[in-house]
């Protein structure tokens, strides 16, 4: 009887193990949309300067074509949650793949700056939309014990994306003045395989039973998430997730008193994230080292350093995030930022320009350990349960539209003043910043989402 025992709890053992690898892998191919979201964001840098020249664009033209994606990352952004609800979590990510591939591959066929901008566009409605599906995604096929961790390779593939976006456009620098057009077409690859590995997985049981009402296939799903229990546990679930479907709750209106706290907290947070810079920093930064006197080739490789660096910074940061808090990490955040950008503003404004390399540096890991690790989380937190897609809809649409005004009007700042004002902008933007993490930002590590609404005052009876 004991080595019967000992074997089926060997069995189950590998059963679970090949369970979580599953389930591991098609997280992480759903989290693959970010990485081309990283990629598809960055890899503009190695080509901006090229693209204005080669067509002779004006400032405001030139900022228009870069930020061309960025405004279709706010339309995506806004209009994400349709296409997921009605045709379903992985159609939508095989969408976003197929999105990404034809603005790869007609961005780099461009002949004139006006089709170029729509292919970049196209581009950037993946990317809105990407924002949405892929967590949603992940956490609705991961257990609940895994979900953070899980939905956490969306954020790392992201940065991901950026640091091999950078390292590409390195390599290709070199190869002559057609390089520009391979550094933006070389996307289609990553964007191919993601499309075909996309095919492999399963629909959500949350979508399949609360939204399609197809029980049997979401039964069958869960047993593959779930595989330690039992077929009654599996039922039991099934009926949760379709009475939480039909369930209706009155609702207050989200452009209420009631919620004027975690409005403003979402919004402030997203429009600091985007002052800081860091959009034009990341899009321009070939440009930003090219004004210190480095050659086009050392700076795209040291634009290849801001990837790693981003990406080290944010394994940090979100191994923090848990341990010392959010409001912890904007702390940091916000006086790595004051010191990096006022270093900057100061070296340009007396040309020591051998120091700025290891400002943007510093930047770029004060932005992954602090704003870049809470923004997400913390928009989450601060709104109650029945208005907290709405919030996060607030939160990602306001950070995509500062996100392309700032890319917009950066060229024209630079052309238009000097580097150190430009840059002592932004630092005085995070002096406010600092200010306002002080006076307003709450802690919310640690709390339930309910204490958390009794906290801001927000909780709600209804009678």
């Amino acid at each position: 009887m004991m080595s019967i025992q000992i074997s089926n709890s060997g069995v189950s053992s590998d059963k679970n193990r090949k369970n979580s690898k599953q389930i591991f892998l098609w997280s992480l191919t759903a989290g693959l949309a970010g990485f081309l979201f990283g990629f598809d964001t960055v890899v503009i840098s190695g080509a901006e300067k090229t693209i204005q020249s080669l067509w002779g664009l004006s400032s405001s033209l030139h900022g228009l074509a870069i930020s061309a994606a960025l405004w279709g990352t706010v339309l995506g952004a806004l209009i994400g949650g349709w296409p997921t609800d009605r045709y379903g979590r992985v159609k939508t990510l095989i969408a976003i793949g197929l999105l990404y591939f034809v603005s790869a591959v007609w961005s780099a066929l461009a002949t004139d700056p006006y089709s170029f901008m729509f292919a970049r566009f196209i581009g950037g409605l993946g990317v809105g939309i990407s924002t949405i599906v892929a967590p949603l995604y992940i956490s609705e096929i991961s257990p609940a014990d895994k979900r953070g961790r899980l939905t956490g390779l969306y954020q790392f593939n992201i940065v991901l994306g950026i640091l091999i976006a950078f390292i590409s456009n390195a390599l290709l620098g070199g190869i002559g003045e057609n390089a520009w057009r391979w550094m933006l077409g070389v996307e289609a690859i990553p964007a191919i395989i993601y499309c075909l590995l996309c095919f492999s997985l399963p629909e959500t049981p949350r979508w399949l039973i609360g939204k399609c009402k197809k029980v049997v296939e979401g039964k069958k799903v869960l047993a593959l998430i779930n595989a330690h229990m039992t077929a009654t546990e599996i039922d039991d679930m099934s009926q949760s997730i379709s009475a939480a479907s039909s369930v209706t709750t009155a609702k207050t209106a989200f452009w209420s008193s009631r919620l004027k706290y975690p409005i403003l907290l979402a919004f402030l947070i997203a429009f600091f994230n985007q002052l800081s810079g860091i959009n034009a920093i990341l899009y321009f930064s070939p440009r930003i080292f090219e004004m210190t006197g480095l050659g086009q080739e050392a700076a795209l490789l040291q634009s290849a350093g801001i990837g790693l660096t981003n990406l080290i910074a944010t394994f940090l940061g979100l191994w923090l995030i848990d341990r010392i808090g959010r409001r912890t990490l904007l702390y940091i955040g916000s006086f790595g930022y004051i010191l990096a950008l006022g270093a900057c503003s100061w070296a340009f404004a007396n040309e020591v320009y051998s120091i700025i390399p290891f400002c943007i540096f510093l930047f770029i890991a004060a932005h992954a350990i602090g704003q870049g690790a809470v923004v997400w989380v913390f928009i989450a937190e601060v709104f109650p349960t029945e208005h907290r897609t709405t919030g996060q809809s607030l939160g990602c649409s306001t950070h995509w539209i500062f996100a392309a005004l700032l890319t917009f009007f950066f060229p024209m700042a630079v052309s238009a003043f000097e580097p150190s004002h430009v840059f002592g902008f932004f630092c005085f933007m995070m002096i406010l910043q600092l200010i306002w993490v002080y006076l307003m930002v709450p802690e919310t590590k640690g709390i339930s989402l309910e204490d958390l609404q009794k906290k801001l005052g927000i909780s709600k009876s209804y009678e």
